[in-house]
């Protein structure tokens, strides 16, 4: 972007262009400016969210800092729950100033009407808050934040810009009853499970926008329409959230599966044809993880370009690994435990590839008070995930 496009006329230009902002939108985004929401410590990433680089600070570089803030990219503005203080990238991020065509992408499939109350979950900086807030008015935006920390920085930013939200500090998984029933719910952190307590707290007729990923891999947007009790939709497109603090897991180390032995440690031998690496996309991923739950990945790479996919369960039961080496037509596969994972991850990708590699907006999910079910193209044909 040229200096002269950096700032938040250039920005709408380009959010226009790609189709996230709408012109409904476009008046309520002029009104409250990303800067007024970003911190002067960040940490710019990349457009699709999976890398973080170094920190850029207001004061040392305020053109760098501006020029991010007005990019579409992602902005890390907390680590490691706050307890990472360094200039240096923390261990996890767990908080962000989201990218912003995802941010008026998501807006659009909440699809506000005037005078519409809507529950947020997740404030981060704010910013969601307030575009909601100039949309909506004051009386009719909840924002609920896990971090009292991170809510009161929220505040702050929004008493500054004249918005006044109501933002709570709790666990969003458990909605806000005080201020339902709402027309809408719209989540910035990504789950596995939708908590029913959010379509307990959304009137008939509702929607529920959130970003749902798989144990395996993969992210989405999924929109939730709520009828008699039941949430049900389609994915509207790839996702990559920080995970809602409630729903993060721990991976169990390499030694709970191994148990001290030397690998293959007794594991069965076989070959695929299947090309480990055709398995690593993100579609392909989040396909794998509504066929295969309980089952996560990890890849050892070696220096000559090959590496080792490793499949576990997350029960410690069973694990699989897949060599991967380039050029190759037959890839060896040693598989342990009860499950055979390779054998199930392979099942689920032919199946997904059988059925022409179908991309995330052909996918659905339905929740009940039974649980959560995944769907490709009709509802009436789910599996529980």
């Amino acid at each position: 972007m040229r200096a002269e496009e950096v700032g938040p006329e250039g920005l709408a230009s380009a959010l226009v262009a790609a189709g996230a902002l709408t012109s409904d939108w476009l008046p309520t985004f002029r009104a409250v400016p990303r800067e007024q929401f970003v911190p002067d410590r960040i940490w710019p990433g990349i457009a699709d969210g999976t890398r973080q680089n170094t920190l850029v600070s207001r004061g040392e570089d305020p053109e760098g800092w501006r020029a991010a803030v007005y990019s579409d990219i992602p902005l890390t503005t907390q680590w490691d729950d706050g307890r990472h203080k360094g200039d240096e990238l923390g261990t996890t991020p767990t908080s962000s100033s989201s990218m912003p065509r995802m941010v008026f992408s998501m807006l659009t499939d909440l699809d506000v009407r005037d005078g519409a109350h809507v529950l947020e979950i997740g404030t981060g900086t704010g910013w969601n808050a307030g575009l909601l807030t100039h949309r909506l008015g004051h009386g009719n935006v909840v924002s609920i934040e896990y971090d009292g920390e991170v809510a009161r920085g929220a505040g702050e930013n929004l008493r500054r810009t004249g918005l006044r939200p109501l933002v709570v500090v709790g666990d969003g998984s458990l909605g806000y009853v005080g201020g339902s029933p709402y027309d809408r719910v719209i989540a910035t952190c990504s789950m596995g499970k939708v908590p029913r307590t959010w379509i307990e707290q959304t009137r008939d007729g509702g929607v529920i926008v959130a970003p749902w990923g798989t144990e395996y891999g993969g992210e989405a947007i999924v929109r939730l329409d709520i009828r008699d009790g039941v949430a049900s939709g389609h994915f509207t497109r790839s996702s990559a959230f920080m995970r809602m603090r409630q729903q993060r897991t721990t991976r169990p180390p390499f030694e709970a599966y191994l148990k001290d032995e030397a690998w293959p440690a007794g594991g069965t031998r076989s070959a695929t044809r299947l090309c480990p690496a055709d398995t690593g996309s993100w579609t392909a991923q989040f396909a794998i993880g509504l066929r295969v739950p309980g089952v996560f990945w990890r890849s050892e790479p070696y220096e000559d370009g090959s590496y080792t996919l490793w499949l576990y369960s997350v029960d410690t039961a069973s694990w699989a690994t897949a060599d991967h080496v380039p050029g190759a037509h037959e890839f060896e596969v040693v598989q342990s435990g009860p499950r055979r994972l390779w054998d199930e991850v392979e099942r689920a990708f032919r199946w997904w590839d059988h059925a022409g590699r179908p991309d995330f907006e052909r996918f659905g999910l339905t929740v009940t008070d039974s649980g959560q079910s995944a769907w490709l193209d009709d509802p009436a044909r789910a599996w529980p995930v």
